[in-house]
């Protein structure tokens, strides 16, 4: 029901500029397959279907040519054009309507800024500076949270030299943090927790400057004993090495960031990589830095909420290059049966974690992702999508001849094959991926 909701809105969009336009609406329908029940007003039937995957506006002349003077294909071509993209005009305001109640219930919203840095920082001591307002990570500019979100996760591991001065640097960083965990028990209190917390970002700062491992090094014997005495424990008998290895895996970036109101390029930071689980060697990224916040008021929401549509937007057509670039797979594409999937497990998390409330937040926000994607990828020109009638439309107002209606007609078929083709592999490879625990 959800889904078809975004389809009302979509097929509402086609509904509401054919009427203003005077164009002939024959049937606005929600669902596929055999009518549920119907009624007529005026000229128009509205019904519902049996499929809950789809709907449509089928408007006078729209397929087929006709004498009507209210048919659609004897509407000027600028009011073809409207009507054509004012469905995913609808969805991308049905997501900006969304996105605004997905943010109201938030006490602030997240910047781009470094604020700080958690103990034991990969990007501390690879190039990142409290502070740093992160504009590009790698070719993406990133302007909102969700652009910094979408920039990071999509990022590829990457296999390092195991020898080199960051990696090392990032080593002694981490075996620091390492000791510091080992040091605090029971016992500890909260003065000597911060006290240890202090001098690690202390060191780690050093060992951010430093042009050598032996530098390096120096640091990280200097602090590994002095941590011990900020709470009465002894010094360690032997202090460790620094393993080196052949090589890392590393989820590694290059960012543009504004550091005391100048751009600055910061070449291979690295982020924390972890293994997905004890079993599982998959390298998982972590962000291990934390984010100014941006105060919550009416400027910030309104701000916010058109910015991250467009993020959002920005997001989906990203994911569409990569999926042509094969940064995505199929794998990585779902259909309703997916969607649906996600939107149980989405929903269900958040009510066990954070309560009803939570849950519908999380819903909503599923929703507005839909309802963007919906319109972004309708109006890619490919036929049988809204792009590729508006591209037959832009045929048309360039060379001031309709395409002959059998050719398109063939295009359209042709193009709805390909479709329901990639719509029915995608729908057995998410039934398999629920039935598999996928």
């Amino acid at each position: 029901m959800l889904f078809e909701l975004i389809i009302f809105f979509h097929e509402g969009g086609h509904f509401i500029a054919a009427k203003k336009s005077g164009i002939k609406v024959n049937e606005f329908a929600l669902g596929m397959g055999p009518k549920l029940f119907s009624f007529t007003k005026g000229e128009t039937t509205y019904s519902l279907r049996l499929f809950p995957i789809g709907g449509y506006c089928a408007m006078e002349g729209e397929d087929e040519d006709s004498q009507n003077p209210r048919a659609f294909n004897n509407a000027p071509i600028w009011k073809r054009m409207i009507v054509i993209v004012a469905g995913a005009a609808m969805n991308i305001l049905f997501g900006l309507v969304l996105m605004m109640i997905t943010l109201l219930p938030q006490d602030q919203f997240a910047s781009t800024t470094v604020s700080q840095f958690s103990p034991g920082s990969f990007s501390a001591v690879t190039g990142l500076q409290e502070g740093d307002k992160i504009v590009r990570i790698n070719d993406y500019d990133v302007i909102t949270s969700t652009d910094f979100s979408f920039a990071l996760y999509t990022l590829p591991v990457s296999k390092v030299d195991g020898s080199e001065l960051s990696v090392y640097k990032e080593d002694c960083a981490y075996d620091l943090y390492a000791r510091t965990t080992e040091l605090i028990d029971e016992k500890t209190t909260e003065e000597q927790s911060a006290s240890l917390v202090k001098a690690l970002q202390e060191a780690q700062a050093k060992i951010a400057k430093t042009d050598s491992k032996e530098s390096a090094y120096q640091i990280f014997t200097e602090y590994y004993n002095s941590l011990a005495d900020i709470v009465g424990k002894d010094h360690a008998d032997e202090i460790p090495t620094i393993e080196e290895r052949e090589t890392r895996q590393r989820f590694r970036t290059d960012m543009t960031v504004i550091r005391n109101g100048e751009k600055t390029e910061l070449k291979g930071v690295d982020l924390l990589t972890v293994k997905k689980s004890a079993d599982d060697d998959t390298p998982q990224l972590k962000i291990d830095f934390y984010i100014e916040p941006i105060e919550k008021n009416f400027g910030s929401v309104i701000q916010q909420t058109f910015a991250s549509t467009v993020s959002v937007v920005r997001m989906v057509w990203g994911s569409l290059i990569g999926l042509i670039k094969g940064q995505f797979s199929l794998n990585d594409m779902s259909g309703p049966v997916g969607i649906a999937s996600a939107i149980t497990e989405v929903a269900g998390e958040s009510l066990r974690t954070s309560g009803f409330l939570s849950a519908v937040g999380s819903i909503v926000y599923v929703m507005m992702v839909i309802t963007i994607n919906l319109g972004v990828v309708n109006m890619l020109p490919f036929p049988a999508l809204d792009g590729g009638r508006f591209l037959m439309l832009l045929i048309e107002w360039i060379f001031r001849k309709p395409v002959p209606r059998k050719v398109e007609a063939v295009i359209n078929t042709v193009g709805l094959v390909l479709l329901l083709g990639l719509s029915a592999v995608i729908a057995v490879k998410d039934v398999w991926k629920i039935f598999s625990g996928g």
